[in-house]
């Protein structure tokens, strides 16, 4: 089953899937690409993201961003949410469902958030809701089945928050990481400094890195070192872009820099890593 909404007036893409082998994500590789809610309801297998494997336990649900590149051991065995920014965009409606910076583009990654049965039965109402959605066609159609798709990421949301024990934190704390992984995603291509981010949010860059540290989490420095890496690996990978073209769409002065940059957080030269692409 493979069912898509594309909402007139709007380049809107909404769809559900279960037991699809095209399941998959190019990421980088094209554009209109869409984010993903992957569950997996049957045995455990095996997800590759950015060339990385990971196990993809039973009964857990997996988001992932338009820009990864991902494929699963078995797809044919899941059952998959997608949508586009101009269908659903989460960082505009942030406030009402408390998910950018955690959810999506978060320091966890990749999230697998474990289901209790409470909530494996909410994921199959919700399932069963959209499919019969998808057969309405009528001009309520599109907003029924946004409020379909907060429902979820509202309640994966909550599920991941007290998996990861950040429901006894303070909200204000946890907000401020959320809005830095936020702007990182906007801006890690032209800004690589503690500071602006640290200005942006109106704190410090030591407050940052306090808090930062009370969540156990990495430094805000190699938080953004990390984005960085992971970009330059993905147009390295998956493009014929150069060291040298991706050293200037990641914003640095030079070549030179970003080959010693690249170098001092993989081990390798950028160089070397392309010809182990190939």
């Amino acid at each position: 089953m493979k069912l898509i909404f594309k909402e007139q007036g709007t380049s809107g893409v909404f769809g559900i899937s279960r037991s699809d082998p095209g399941l998959k994500g190019v990421g980088i590789r094209q554009d209109g690409t869409l984010n993903t809610i992957v569950c997996n309801l049957g045995a455990g297998q095996m997800v590759t993201i950015d060339e990385v494997p990971y196990p993809f336990p039973q009964n857990s649900i997996l988001p992932l961003v338009a820009n990864q590149h991902f494929s699963f051991e078995r797809p044919e065995e899941l059952l998959a949410w997608q949508f586009n920014r101009d269908f659903y965009c989460i960082a505009d409606h942030d406030a009402e469902v408390g998910c950018v910076g955690f959810l999506f583009y978060g320091v966890h990654h990749p999230l697998f958030i474990l289901q209790e049965d409470r909530e494996l039965e909410l994921i199959r109402s919700l399932e069963q809701m959209c499919v019969v959605e998808m057969g309405i066609r009528d001009r309520m159609q599109g907003e029924m089945l946004r409020i379909l798709l907060k429902r979820l990421i509202i309640s994966i949301t909550r599920s991941a928050k007290n998996q990861t024990g950040m429901r006894e934190e303070p909200e204000e704390k946890f907000d401020l990481i959320r809005m830095f992984n936020l702007l990182l995603e906007q801006y890690f291509r032209e800004q690589h400094e503690v500071k602006f981010y640290a200005a942006a949010l109106n704190r410090s860059p030591k407050t940052l890195t306090n808090v930062f540290a009370r969540f156990r989490y990495p430094s805000p420095s190699t938080v953004i070192h990390r984005r960085i890496i992971q970009e330059a690996k993905r147009y390295l990978f998956y493009t014929d872009k150069s060291a040298k073209e991706i050293a200037y769409l990641l914003g640095f002065a030079s070549p030179a820099h970003f080959s010693r940059y690249f170098k001092q957080h993989t081990g390798k030269s950028a160089s070397i890593y392309k010809m182990v692409c190939e």
